[in-house]
């Protein structure tokens, strides 16, 4: 099977080359598309990192489709709220979603009745960032790698905590390819969970790199492992999972700009190459990395097989571990 980890390898100097081609066809195709400001939905409430990552991009599609871009932020039951806004819009390119892990692949996985399907109400556009998951804990835990925590997760089952912040599976999947039996604390939200962390009331937690950067630099957490194919520009002191032993744990939290389906084709391969020239812009690129994520260019057909990848993967989790929807 074919993670996103192992497409987004393959989005490198050759992706965008071939984005580049799509902008040059795109000039001659929905000729009279935009008209009018293009709305993005973000499907959260202002502030938080898919907020952030749409008013990065926000500047650059602007420029390249010659219209504003409003941005209309309607958050509510994990985002769904606003995807499924977005599900039932116009097909007409005039609004977009940006979506993310979450949204298009744990929710349907974890809750059958999800008000949408990823790849049936959704025509993908193209994926716009990647931000790492790490494994951190808390200084008091007599740990120093993954092969250690491993080691006193078996020697003491059962005693092991990592919280499960909304609806994260990154630690389930770490306790079923590791055979350890670490507690799952469950918690609404990764606020709180950082909040106990950070207290000591638990010992451990994956989270996105970008919310964890000030706690390793501050020594307030102790970072074991990244959950990717190779190291971060970022922090590359700090090891792969799969450098200690530990196969078939890769995670990390992308977001991807997506239009209702049936949006017609000649329309989506001009949102695609906006999408493509935004990325390639230095500015766009800076800004990303500065919040510990990695632009990550990508067709549709790209960005369609992570989606289905990940359902796939999230799946088989969710019923290894006996999950039920709460």
């Amino acid at each position: 099977m074919l993670s996103h980890q192992n497409g987004k390898k393959k989005c490198t100097r050759a992706a965008f080359a071939l984005l580049a081609g799509l902008a040059a066809a795109a000039s001659g195709l929905a000729a009279d598309y935009p008209e009018k400001p293009v709305r993005l939905v973000i499907p959260f409430v202002p502030g938080g990192n898919m907020d952030i990552t749409a008013r990065t991009i926000g500047p650059g599609l602007s420029q390249a489709l010659g219209q504003p871009v409003v941005y209309d932020n309607r958050g509510g039951a994990g985002g769904t709220i606003g995807a499924e806004h977005v599900a039932r819009s116009a097909p007409d390119g005039y609004t977009l979603l940006l979506g993310s892990t979450g949204l298009l692949t744990l929710a349907p996985a974890l809750y059958p009745k999800t008000p949408y399907e990823p790849l049936k109400d959704f025509v993908p556009i193209g994926t716009v960032a990647d931000v790492p998951v790490v494994l951190v804990v808390h200084p008091s835990l007599p740990v120093k790698n993954v092969t250690e925590l491993i080691a006193l997760a078996r020697a003491k089952p059962g005693q092991v905590t990592v919280p499960r912040a909304g609806i994260s599976l990154a630690g389930i999947l770490f306790k079923i390819q590791t055979k350890t039996d670490m507690i799952i604390v469950s918690y609404k939200g990764g606020a709180a969970a950082v909040r106990d962390l950070l207290g000591g009331h638990v010992h451990s937690m994956f989270d996105q790199l970008s919310s964890a950067a000030p706690h390793i630099r501050s020594g307030k957490v102790r970072a074991l492992a990244v959950m990717t194919p190779k190291r971060t520009r970022r922090f590359p002191e700090i090891p792969m999972l799969e450098e200690s032993g530990v196969k078939g744990a890769n995670a990390s939290t992308y977001s991807g700009l997506l239009a209702p389906a049936g949006t017609p084709p000649d329309i989506v391969v001009k949102l695609t190459a906006a999408l493509a020239s935004t990325l390639a812009l230095k500015q766009t690129q800076e800004r990303f990395a500065s919040l510990g994520a990695t632009t990550w260019p990508g067709t549709p057909q790209q960005f369609a097989t992570v989606i289905r990848d990940d359902l796939e993967k999230w799946t088989r989790v969710i019923e290894a571990a006996h999950i039920k929807p709460e």
